[in-house]
């Protein structure tokens, strides 16, 4: 087995920040995720950030003296850094130095599957990595012999930086008329599902909360009598505990014994101070929230930081101008809860409200009080029925095939006789079907 590289981890908490010890767990976490096993954890409480090295200037020394004591092979820092702190801190510590946002675009880049991700990734570095190019102009361009004539009068050090600018810059060019693309495709497949007025619900929530394991179980749960073991594991989604171990949107058909039916789709995750970049590139991954019917936010209610966890999903939702649509939210991981833990420890496992649910989904508890409470809300405004329709209005018979919920038809003589669920607007409108 290769041995993991060791991180030095390093937090700075500016002016006493209320999320700082948050923030830093999860950094933990994140590296872990990477590959890298944690050697130490260095922290500093400042008023203001050192522009040269972020950090006051005693505490880059001791970071390098504990990462030469540890072996560390790489310094990652909880926070931003510009290309001039990035610079000078490789400079002093003598080892890799990496900020969260690099990190983040470090395992976004290991765990890309499809096209659209890789796309999207590679976007996202190559955006991220051009200031940092650009970070070190300065200290190529005294290597430059005059100060005109393009690229004849620079030195070879500027020569080369300038060349990697323009390659940057064209292949982010490039990637992002792939990338529109492919957008045009996911807006031909969303255009093609909403057309079939089945609704659709929408997975959302901090990563590594069991988005990926409930949709799993739904799967399971919901499939057909007669349903080939391997295709329903073909129709199952990839699910590792770590954090961004799926960042793929991916849609299923739920289809439920009363003869109603959802699409269900897995969104990426989400997690305080997404790189803005990654924000950018997968807003149209991200974007499918905004056509769901009703958001199911998956909290993983056996973490300590869960409420930390529901304000940035809420903060996320709101940037992507889905903060209006119905939500429930789904407590997961109940099962992880210690029995004597009164304070967090809900009523009862399931225990259902107007938009909640408590609920174990890689226990399988609680799956059939969700859908129940997915159906009150998606078909809230349908009504159950029955009608008569002549033969001569078979028309209507296939307009509700497409548009209701058809539990039963019956061929009587005086016509198709449908036992459904259908909208209630449908149901005033053809009302002198009703028998």
């Amino acid at each position: 087995m290769e041995e993991k590289k060791k991180a030095l981890l390093v937090g700075v908490n500016v002016n006493n920040d209320p999320d700082f010890e948050t923030a830093l767990t999860e950094l933990e976490s994140l590296a872990e995720a990477c590959g890298y096993e944690v050697a130490g954890i260095e922290t500093q409480n400042v008023a203001q950030v050192n522009t040269g090295v972020y950090v006051g200037k005693g505490k880059v020394d001791e970071i390098k003296a504990v990462a030469h004591m540890l072996e560390a092979d790489m310094v990652i820092f909880d926070n931003s850094l510009s290309p001039m702190q990035l610079r000078n801190l490789n400079q002093i510590i003598e080892r890799p130095v990496m900020d969260r946002t690099n990190l983040i675009l470090e395992i976004f880049s290991s765990r890309a599957r499809t096209r659209e991700a890789q796309i999207q990734v590679e976007t996202a570095r190559l955006q991220y990595e051009l200031p940092r190019l650009t970070g070190l102009g300065e200290m190529l361009s005294r290597q430059g012999g005059g100060s005109s004539g393009g690229l004849a009068n620079k030195g070879a050090g500027e020569k080369k930086l300038e060349l990697d600018r323009r390659k940057i810059r064209h292949r982010i060019s490039e990637l992002k008329k792939e990338l529109k693309e492919v957008e045009q495709n996911r807006a031909t497949q969303r255009k093609r599902r909403l057309s079939q007025g089945i609704p659709q619900v929408a997975l959302v929530g901090y990563t590594n909360a069991g988005k990926s394991t409930l949709m799993n179980a739904l799967i399971e749960r919901y499939a057909m009598p007669d349903e080939n073991p391997d295709k329903l594991e073909d129709r199952k989604v990839y699910v590792e505990n770590m954090l961004f171990a799926t960042l793929d949107t991916t849609v299923r058909k739920i289809a439920l014994p009363d003869k109603k039916e959802f699409l269900l789709s897995d969104t990426v995750g989400f997690v305080s101070r997404l790189p803005h970049n990654l924000v950018e590139s997968f807003h149209s991954t991200l974007e499918e929230v905004k056509y769901a019917d009703v958001l199911l936010e998956v909290i993983d209610y056996s973490d300590p930081h869960f409420e930390d966890q529901i304000k940035v999903t809420e903060h996320t939702l709101r940037d992507l101008g889905a903060e209006k649509i119905p939500l429930i939210r789904v407590y997961n991981k109940c099962d992880k809860i210690s029995p004597g833990d009164r304070d967090r420890m809900p009523a009862q496992i399931p225990y259902t409200g107007d938009s909640c649910i408590y609920m174990a989904a890689g226990q399988g508890v609680g799956l059939d009080e969700l859908v129940a409470l997915i159906s009150r809300v998606i078909y809230q405004d349908y009504v159950d029925c029955v009608m008569l329709i002549p033969y001569d209005k078979g028309n209507l018979v296939a307009y509700f095939n497409e548009n209701a919920s058809v539990r039963e038809t019956e061929y009587l003589a005086e016509g198709t006789r449908l036992t459904m669920s259908c909208l209630l607007k449908d149901l005033q409108k053809y009302k002198e079907y009703i028998v």
